[in-house]
C-alpha cells in the first residue's frame, strides 16, 4: 500500500502517514526500523505494510516508495 509522509519525530522515530483517501494513520518506531530507513521527510511518498482494519489498522512497516 502506499501513502505520503505527514509527520516524523527522529528522537522517537514515529509519527504518520496520510492514505490515498486523507486517513492519517500513525507509525511506531518498529515499524519505522523495520524498512531500514535513517530518515523521512513530510511529503514523501512511502510503501507501509499494515495488519488490522478500521480502527485497529497498525502500520508494520514502512520504507521509499519505489518504482
Amino acid at each position: 500500500m502506499q501513502a505520503t509522509a505527514y509527520t516524523y519525530d527522529p528522537d522517537s522515530r514515529s509519527g504518520q502517514v496520510l492514505l490515498d483517501d486523507g486517513t492519517p494513520v500513525p507509525f511506531d518506531a518498529a515499524a519505522f526500523d523495520a524498512g531500514g530507513l535513517r530518515l523521512l521527510r513530510p511529503g514523501q511518498r512511502v510503501r507501509i505494510e499494515t495488519e488490522g482494519t478500521g480502527t485497529d489498522l497498525r502500520i508494520t512497516l514502512v520504507t521509499l516508495q519505489t518504482l
